[in-house]
């Protein structure tokens, strides 16, 4: 008949018990009532020696002990204790086949049958199998027995083992969940030494150990439980052979530390399907440190894991291709708990820039804080070139012979020609025009390129209207194609030296920075910074003011408010009474979480580093610029689509964005050698020097520190954004600001309100300046179609990206937008002076005059190049150089300023002011007004 457990006894004494559950024949069970082995329950048992045989069939055939509810009724019935261990190693023997394995039978009735349980961790459902507990006592005694009947009456399936080699074996074959070690006697074998054992196999990671010690009586003092803990034991359980006490603390344990286990252990599917995934997966911790990365991320970036655990994302190159904000912006929401996606430029261990497309979204973990974030990376592909070259670069990474190596190469042939444009190359006769041949082979560089940029995308579609096109249309697509390829799109080019030399010795010396030195001469600038501002009185509180000065801030909200009264009635100080009041109305104290009396030093060290002896750029034309910035951040359109962080640092790079100057231009200083030059390399001097000297101020002293109580994160991006605003003053980017601000902003808005979309037939708005001129291809109706169809695909290809873009619809509201609105309107505070009163304009207009006057005059005493020679105070036009600078700077920045922030008072004072100066000229008058005999 069939044998369902069977026990294999090896030649060196290790017996192994096992059950089988196929077997449910009425025979066996039959024969189980009458067997002294049916109590081993049908489980894995071992011994390490022959001898201990009988002692295992006396052990597994012991009644449970006495006491309500030990173990299942009718198991007690069944069970039979031989007279001797002699005897149940007798009735074993009986049962014996002729080989050498012994078979003996037990009841499947009689075990309590163990079930699965559903276990959930986050969106995976488990199933988890009956808990398996291992026993390791020297010898059977109450407390083992305990456990055992405990086991069974919670359904687990139980092994026991007298040795430590028998429970290492057992362990490694079965990787219990549970394991409880005898911790009483020493004498038998030592405990610790065991669990060291154990904790040194791989999978104990995830098995709970319970060390079974000695009861301590009443007068003894409580022992530590850390050289357990150090041992490598999980728990501790005070001896007890009370089956329920064991039962409760085996519960205890499954609810707790096994289920916990079982759930890590569930992760490494998860963790499986990670590192078999295409796309890159970085995961890092609150702090952003690197936790872990998959192969596909490692492929894409070029570096090995090992190189990347635990470090910090800071600790990484970045590419120099983002936006400065772009980092502050991404940290900014997802530390609200908030996704982030978009495109992003990550540099690759070779140093190469690659554009990704880049999913990072956090991860909520103890304490309801976030604990991770999960960063989901692909590269940005526009066909199906890109993605086979990543394919490509896949399979070279592991490609080893030489026949890889072709196939490579076919591929790569392959992925070329899968290229629409390329492909018609192809079909193109041998005897083609060297004009096409040359584009053809242009463009098929240009189309093997990995990550396409803007003007790329551009260039391309020109390169695919050439295709079709006449001879003539294509050469002169050929000529935009070369201005496309120069560095300065947005500058204007200047024309010849017959045109007026006021516009060119104007933009000449605004918008370059200077030749270099051509003398021996240096100019170094210097002032004490650590001078004394303590005979400076300022007021106690933003309303402690004088009456006059108080009188004048009441209408401080109008355009028309007179900054050179409060110069007058303040001594020359009027950013700090302007500024107090300015703030106050912006809540600036309260966003950055610092008292008045400290918001009046910062702005009296401000202040004081204005130099007063500077006709033009001194702290009244802060005031002044700060009044202007105030002004627009209370238009309805500008403050709808800041925030108040936006507004604070607004107001903050108003007031700094001038600090310290010489009254000197960039050009100037470069041309003189000067350490400021020097310092900053001839790029943005001022600029650069405002804003790194106005961050030193600030954190100098803390009683003037205003931003020492704001969070870290919020201090590093209203930072970067006083910093871009100051910057953006620099007037060798004025061009690129404007017609970004008309393409990003006025256009889509102009779009959004009239209801349409963009056509074939849409033509730049009027506002765009910039270096193209249409004026060429005028007389070509040819040409002329051809281009508008090249336009009008260009804003087809635009369109089509944005609508692949999971945003809000209203574009305005994009960080990158918000950049620019706030470069756009501090830019035109700082230049407001021609929007003013007449009055206000006309004073602005001499002063500015006078500081360049006086650089000239400087220039020729140390022998520099004169930057602007116009402005020669003997010889200069002033109505003159404000014709030029209106026509060039102001009136174009306005108009697509007024269009956004609607400006109907400041366009009237502008056409005003344009007229006044007209009318000096014609009547060739130099000066600011016309003399009192011309009036006669």
């Amino acid at each position: 008949m069939g044998c369902a457990p069977s026990i294999h006894v090896s030649q060196s004494g290790v017996i192994y018990c096992r059950d089988s559950d196929e077997s449910t024949s009425p025979h066996q069970t039959a024969a189980l009532s009458q067997g002294t082995a049916a109590t081993l329950h049908g489980l894995f048992v071992r011994t390490d020696a022959a001898d201990s045989i009988p002692s295992v069939l006396a052990y597994q055939s012991r009644p449970p002990p006495p006491g309500p509810g030990p173990g299942p009724g009718p198991r007690r019935q069944q069970r039979r204790e031989p007279a001797t261990p002699a005897a149940a190693g007798r009735a074993g023997a009986r049962r014996c086949c002729s080989s050498t394995e012994a078979e003996t039978q037990t009841s499947h009735a009689s075990v309590k049958q163990a079930s699965t349980t559903e276990v959930q961790i986050g969106p995976m459902r488990l199933t988890q199998d009956p808990v398996q507990v291992l026993l390791i006592f020297a010898k059977e005694d109450n407390q083992s027995d305990g456990f055992w009947w405990a086991c069974d009456r919670a359904g687990y399936r139980c092994n026991f083992a007298r040795t430590p080699e028998s429970a290492l074996e057992c362990f490694l074959d079965k990787h219990h969940e549970i394991i409880v070690i005898d911790h009483r006697h020493s004498r038998h074998f030592d405990a610790e030494v065991i669990c060291r054992s154990i904790r040194a196999t791989k999978p104990s990671e995830h098995t709970v150990i319970l060390a079974v010690v000695p009861r301590i009586s009443a007068d003894q003092e409580e022992t530590s439980v850390l050289p357990l803990l150090h041992a490598g034991f999980d728990r501790r359980f005070m001896e007890n052979s009370n089956v329920i006490a064991c039962y409760n603390e085996l519960i205890q344990i499954e609810h707790g530390e096994v289920r916990s286990q079982f759930k890590l252990r569930a992760c490494n599917s998860v963790f499986t399907a990670l590192d078999h995934c295409h796309e890159a997966i970085e995961i890092t911790s609150e702090e952003h440190v690197i936790q872990y990365v998959n192969p596909a991320f490692e492929r894409m970036m070029g570096y090995h894991k090992g190189e990347l655990m635990g470090k910090e994302l800071t600790e990484l190159p970045k590419s120099d291709k983002n936006r400065a904000d772009l980092l502050d912006t991404i940290n900014m929401r997802i530390k609200k708990g908030k996704e982030w996606q978009g495109v992003y430029y990550a540099r690759r261990k070779s140093g190469d820039s690659i554009q990704q497309h880049v999913r990072i979204i956090p991860v909520i973990g103890q304490g309801g804080k976030i604990r991770h974030f999960v960063s989901i990376k692909k590269l940005c592909c526009t066909n199906e070139n890109n993605k086979q070259l990543y394919k490509i670069h896949r399979d070279e990474k592991y490609a080893g012979d030489n026949s890889q190596a072709e196939s490579h190469s076919f591929r790569c042939k392959n992925r070329r020609k899968e290229s629409i444009d390329v492909k018609s190359i192809t079909s193109r006769s041998s005897d083609a025009p060297s004009l096409q041949n040359r584009r053809y082979s242009s463009m098929a560089r240009i189309h093997s390129m990995t990550i396409e940029a803007p003007i790329t995308k551009v260039i391309n579609i020109i390169n695919t209207a050439q295709e079709n096109s006449p001879v003539t249309v294509a050469e002169a697509l050929d000529r935009v194609l070369e201005i496309l390829r120069t560095t300065e799109l947005y500058s204007p080019q200047l024309g010849t030296k017959d045109e007026d030399p006021h516009t060119s010795n104007l933009v000449g010396g605004l918008m370059t920075d200077g030749l270099r030195r051509l003398s021996g001469n240096e100019y170094v600038f210097s002032k004490n910074m650590n001078q004394s501002h303590s005979h400076l009185s300022v007021p106690i509180t933003v309303n402690d003011v004088p009456p006059c000065i108080a009188q004048l801030l009441d209408n401080e909200e109008s355009w028309d408010f007179n900054i050179f009264e409060l110069e007058a009635v303040t001594n020359k100080r009027p950013l700090v009474y302007l500024g107090l009041k300015v703030f106050a109305r912006f809540g600036v104290c309260e966003f950055l979480n610092c008292s008045e009396a400290t918001l009046r030093a910062w702005f009296q060290v401000i202040e004081a580093n204005y130099h007063s002896t500077n006709s033009y750029h001194n702290s009244t034309h802060a005031a002044d610029v700060l009044h202007a910035t105030a002004f627009f951040l209370g238009k309805e359109r500008v403050k709808g689509n800041l925030d108040h962080l936006d507004e604070v640092a607004a107001l903050i790079a108003a007031t700094v964005h001038d600090v310290d100057h010489p009254g000197r231009t960039n050009s100037f200083l470069c041309n003189a050698g000067s350490e400021l030059a020097v310092l900053y390399n001839d790029t943005a001097v001022l600029e650069s020097h405002h804003t790194a000297l106005a961050f030193q101020l600030t954190a100098k002293d803390n009683k003037c520190n205003i931003f020492k109580n704001i969070d870290r994160n919020h201090y590093r991006t209203l930072r970067q954004a006083i910093i871009d605003m100051v910057l953006a003053t620099e007037m060798t980017k004025h061009f690129e600001h404007v017609n970004k601000f008309v393409n990003s902003i006025n256009k889509p808005m102009a779009s959004e309100e009239s209801n349409s979309n963009y056509n074939r037939s849409r033509k730049p708005a009027k506002q765009s300046v910039g270096p193209l001129d249409n004026q060429a291809f005028k007389e070509d109706k040819a040409i002329a179609e051809k281009l508008n169809e090249v336009i009008a695909s260009v804003y087809a290809a635009k369109d089509s990206e944005g609508s692949d873009c999971e945003c809000a619809p209203n574009i305005k509201n994009f960080p990158e937008n918000q950049t620019l609105i706030k470069r756009m309107m501090i830019k035109c505070a700082d230049v407001a002076n021609p929007c003013r009163p007449l009055e206000l304009c006309i004073e602005w207009a001499g002063r500015i005059s006078e500081e360049y006057f006086a650089q000239t005059d400087e220039e020729k005493r140390q022998g520099l190049p004169v930057v602007m020679p116009v402005f020669d105070r003997k010889t200069c036009s002033i109505p003159k150089s404000q014709i030029s600078f209106i026509d060039y700077f102001i009136t174009d920045m306005f108009d697509a300023w007024d269009a956004f922030a609607h400006l109907p008072d400041l366009m009237q004072h502008l056409a005003v002011n344009y007229k006044h100066w007209k009318t000096l000229d014609e009547l060739k008058c130099k000066s600011l007004r016309l003399s009192a005999e011309n009036n006669n």
